[in-house]
């Protein structure tokens, strides 16, 4: 596919999509209500077809070669289908973001003043691996009155455009256009470029992959982009800290699940407490089938570990590997994270309060964890029903982005035939 044709087909998609949201964005919180609850059941009764093309992805991303991470991020289970149902009831059951009164207040002059959520329009979404996030997206779109046209990889695109037709089949059952949720059904890397350039048809973009997807977005975008890069996670284990808990912490953060941007990359120890608490918490994770790169003093007491290198400190792993570093205290532990982290989340193990309150208000990312697992930082696990993604940039949004996320606002000013003078 040549650009020029790529927009085309962008632009006359768009243009759907655009007309679908002014019916969305004046529709009642219980309509988009009712049809996310009918988008949930058509999901479930659509099972058999969903698992039935994801076999299909499953098969063609093995002869890729994809790594077993990867295939786990593909798959469909009855279980993560069912979990894309709860999901939308979920989103379904939060409060109305359109139409929210952010601030509200009288001026000396008698005009009322109001701030107030308004969906963003279009949004579009490019992403890989996951179908999951078909279902995610769409779903906090309809919630917060969006339309969104979504682009996802090749290794899932079966999967992805079963998911969209079970969606548009709720969205008719509610009444409201099947265009406000579209799946292209071919993933041209030309695409990306056209959505990223589709001015005036397309409000914002959100890209969810690998870092050079993310970056080949973002240096061809003429329209906003929320982004986030990758997940190099910290969990650091304080010196005060119960020896229990930290290793509990450090094994589900890292070995949960290991190829999600929320898994911890990197691991750091108080020298006060490394030999009394690494090797027991390394072994559990050499044990676990975890590799281990670790700083000169770590690969003393870890004589399985491996040096690790400059690149270590800032990798996304997305496998069972971590890095280990011994530091001297909470400041250097502090300056090492905002050094290396990719500013997702970071996790402080500690019975400290001021230690904890130190980190917290230190830690320059979106999500700070105290005596607590990395792995909670997602949309879900916030109340959020699901997340468009987890954001690192400062703004429009940071961490994971729920509906709310995805409105932007208006003021409306109300007089009583005011003029000024």
């Amino acid at each position: 596919m040549q650009l020029q044709e790529a927009k085309e087909f962008i632009s006359d998609i768009a243009r759907q999509s655009l007309k679908a949201s002014a019916t969305l964005a004046i529709s009642s919180g219980a309509k988009r209500n009712e049809a996310l609850h009918a988008c949930a059941n058509a999901l479930r009764d659509a099972r058999a077809d969903l698992q039935s093309e994801n076999r299909k992805d499953l098969a063609q991303a093995k002869e890729l070669g994809i790594s077993p991470a990867m295939l786990d991020r593909l798959t469909l289970t009855d279980a993560r289908v069912e979990g894309m149902a709860i999901a939308m009831e979920e989103i379904a059951a939060q409060t109305d973001p359109v139409g929210e009164a952010i601030a509200a207040y009288n001026r000396p002059n008698g005009l009322r003043i109001e701030k107030r959520r308004v969906p963003i329009g279009v949004i579009g979404i490019i992403f890989e691996s996951r179908p999951n996030v078909t279902a995610d997206a769409a779903g906090l779109c309809i919630k917060s009155g969006n339309a969104c046209i979504l682009r996802g990889g090749r290794e899932a695109i079966r999967s992805n455009l079963a998911i969209a037709a079970a969606i548009r089949k709720g969205l008719a059952a509610a009444g409201l256009p099947e265009a406000c949720v579209t799946v292209l059904d071919r993933t041209d890397h030309e695409l990306v470029t056209a959505m990223a350039t589709a001015e005036g048809l397309i409000d914002l973009i959100i890209p969810r992959g690998g870092e050079n997807l993310i970056r080949a977005v973002t240096q061809a975008a003429t329209i906003p982009v929320i982004k986030h890069y990758n997940g190099n996670c910290h969990v650091y284990v304080h010196k005060s800290a119960d020896p229990e808990m930290a290793k509990k912490i450090v094994m589900n953060a890292k070995t949960q699940r290991t190829g999600v941007c929320n898994a911890a990359e990197s691991f750091l120890i108080d020298a006060a407490v490394a030999d009394e608490f690494l090797p027991t918490i390394g072994r559990a994770l050499i044990d676990a089938g975890v590799e281990i790169r670790g700083c000169r003093k770590t690969c003393k007491l870890l004589p399985a570990a491996k040096p690790a290198t400059e690149d270590d400190w800032a990798k996304e792993y997305l496998d069972m590997i971590i890095a280990i570093k011994i530091v001297d205290d909470i400041d250097a532990a502090i300056e090492h994270i905002n050094r290396y982290s990719s500013k997702h989340t970071d996790a402080i193990v500690t019975r400290d309060l001021a230690a904890a309150e130190k980190f917290a208000t230190a830690i320059d990312s979106a999500s700070v964890m105290i005596n607590a697992s990395t792995r909670f930082s997602d949309g879900g696990e916030y109340g959020l029903g699901a997340e468009i993604g987890i954001s690192t940039d400062k703004l429009h949004a940071r961490g994971p982005m729920g509906a709310a996320d995805l409105t932007t606002y208006k003021w409306i000013v109300t007089g009583n035939g005011h003029i000024r003078t």
